[in-house]
């Protein structure tokens, strides 16, 4: 039986799909090294500001990254493992 469901990446170019693929894998690099903030505090001359921007789930993130992956024929799967047999 075969998948009749469109993906939700339908029509966009190899290109498109190869620069979302990166900007996703760098996001959650440096969300992982803590590269990335999530709460910022400035002093303006009229007062204290401060910008909260939300924490993506790195969970999220990866399934993210895998969807893409996928979409560009470019999922690495899992090798078998090695089985030796004694005789």
């Amino acid at each position: 039986m075969s998948n009749l469901t469109p993906s939700i990446f339908a029509g966009m170019s190899p290109t498109a799909l190869q620069q979302a693929l990166s900007n996703a894998q760098n996001a959650l690099i440096e969300l992982q090294t803590g590269a990335k903030g999530v709460t910022f505090s400035y002093t303006q001359g009229d007062g204290t500001r401060a910008v909260t921007y939300q924490q993506t789930d790195i969970a999220a993130l990866t399934a993210l990254i895998r969807q893409l992956q996928q979409e560009l024929g470019i999922v690495c799967r899992a090798r078998r493992p090695i089985r030796f047999v004694f005789r």
